[in-house]
């Protein structure tokens, strides 16, 4: 079945690559901000690039934040965070100042020269590895290549509760999270080609 997919837009998102993905994978999507129609869509996709401090003040501003964790605690609806989207589903984010995140999943953003000594921003392919092969990564190989972007990354600390990838960049961060209603990728799967386009239909499915 064909479902449609709500990508939110608070002006902070790589949105038209996420729409020909998910375009190619056969679905319709529709991008709004609007937060009745966020608070009641099934599936949603946050995007996001740059600051996780400015990001939350918008997200507040609109009214999304509440919008979301009524759609995912009550509504029971599903959420991809991918980026800055994924680090904004955490509890505490500290990119400019210290802000409170949607707090769907316990941890804190903070930049990755507290693990790594090697050129910021961490652009370009790397691998990622899992101890699962279900969910997200169904179908996919142990190794698996993705596109990042990022300068910061999440220190989970709900590992009881979510299923972890991993990434190496000098130092191990946590590369994508998931449980059955909140899914997060610090890479960006709509850049990321075949794997990619496998993962987001693992989540649309």
């Amino acid at each position: 079945m064909k479902k449609k997919i709500t990508i939110i837009d608070y002006g902070a998102g790589n949105i038209v690559s996420i729409q020909n993905a998910i375009e190619y994978l056969g679905h319709k999507s529709i991008v709004t901000n609007n937060h009745k129609v966020i608070a009641e869509s099934e599936l949603l996709i946050l995007p996001g690039v740059g600051s996780f401090f400015k990001s939350m003040e918008k997200l507040n501003k609109l009214n999304i934040s509440n919008a979301i964790k009524k759609n995912i605690l009550n509504k029971g609806g599903k959420i991809l965070g991918i980026c800055l989207g994924m680090q904004l589903l955490a509890s505490i984010g500290t990119e400019d100042k210290v802000i409170k995140g949607l707090g769907l999943i316990k941890g804190k953003v903070i930049k990755l020269e507290k693990i790594t000594k090697k050129i910021l921003p961490h652009i370009g392919f790397n691998v990622v590895k899992t101890d699962y092969k279900d969910g997200l990564f169904a179908g996919l190989n142990e190794n698996k290549f993705f596109y990042f972007v990022h300068s910061y990354f999440l220190k989970v600390e709900d590992r009881e509760n979510f299923k972890l990838s991993y990434c190496n960049y000098g130092g191990k961060f946590v590369s994508s999270f998931e449980n059955n209603k909140v899914f997060g990728t610090q890479f960006h799967p709509e850049k990321s080609q075949k794997n990619g386009l496998k993962l987001l239909k693992n989540f649309i499915c």
